[in-house]
């Protein structure tokens, strides 16, 4: 089955909507991965699901997010964590290939590709306020390197990165409780997501989402990207995420809600 990107977004139709919306996710893509672990940057193919069909964000996303994870993973290359790596790497592997066989079977249902990941947006902001992450310190740590749950973590975060580049809570869940310093924390999310972007590669070419034609997009994208890392990597340290965690998950909810509901929540309101 092949999906072609331009038909499903003709270049006419990218409108100023468009353009301030995908700026706005790829500066949070930037931020987000290279100030905060990339746990915010959930919030991206969610976002710019609104403007255009989930199949096409995706294809878009992917190349900007592998050319972030270029400059993140230079600014932490010193600073990784192997183990973790080693016990993730091979469950994300089985996620991808589980990710690309949904993706397959439901990519001309555009309605249940929206669904999902409003479910997923709206469950990871839910599950966040059940843990107290957004107000609480980090806990105390409880898993190593060597914890079977490494294999679990990685293929359901592979799984759902496949379908919405947002992987990234379960990774960092897991690697929160160990309570790493906070540049091997980033630096190793940082090379794991590198890693799983570039082996999505495979599905999202099989599936024909990638076209050579919309390259121009990401292009355009690029310097937005590269000022998003800086403001990220000059954050790391400076500031604290739970106000940045705080406002990024109040969008990530409405966002998820107005997916799943299929509809404005401003018409919603008004109506």
């Amino acid at each position: 089955m092949s999906l072609d990107f331009f038909k499903m977004v003709a270049l006419p139709e990218l409108g100023s909507t468009f353009w301030i919306t995908a700026v706005f996710t790829v500066t949070l893509i930037g931020i987000s991965k290279a100030g905060f672990g990339s746990g915010p940057g959930v919030i991206a193919t969610p976002l710019l699901s609104l403007v255009m069909p989930v199949a096409a964000a995706a294809a878009l996303l992917l190349p900007i997010l592998l050319m972030v994870d270029v400059f993140v993973v230079h600014q932490y290359r010193r600073e990784v964590d192997a183990p973790n790596l080693r016990r993730l790497l091979p469950g994300a592997l089985v996620g991808i290939v589980l990710g690309g066989l949904f993706f397959y079977q439901f990519s001309s249902n555009e309605r249940v590709l929206k669904v999902s990941i409003g479910v997923l947006a709206v469950g990871f902001v839910l599950y966040q306020l059940m843990r107290g992450r957004l107000t609480r310190p980090r806990p105390a740590s409880r898993w190593d390197s060597t914890s079977p749950a490494g294999v679990l973590v990685g293929a359901f975060s592979g799984f759902i990165s496949t379908l919405a580049h947002v992987g990234g809570p379960p990774v960092v869940i897991y690697l929160l409780p160990q309570q790493l310093p906070r540049r091997l924390f980033v630096g190793t999310t940082a090379v794991f997501f590198f890693i799983v972007n570039l082996i999505k590669l495979i599905p999202y070419a099989l599936l024909g989402l990638l076209v050579v034609g919309n390259l121009w997009m990401t292009l355009l994208l690029l310097p937005v990207a590269v000022v998003g890392v800086r403001i990220g990597v000059w954050l790391n340290g400076r500031f604290t995420d739970t106000w940045f965690n705080r406002v990024v998950y109040v969008i990530l909810l409405l966002v998820g809600i107005q997916l799943i509901l299929g509809q404005s929540l401003i018409g919603i309101v008004l109506n």
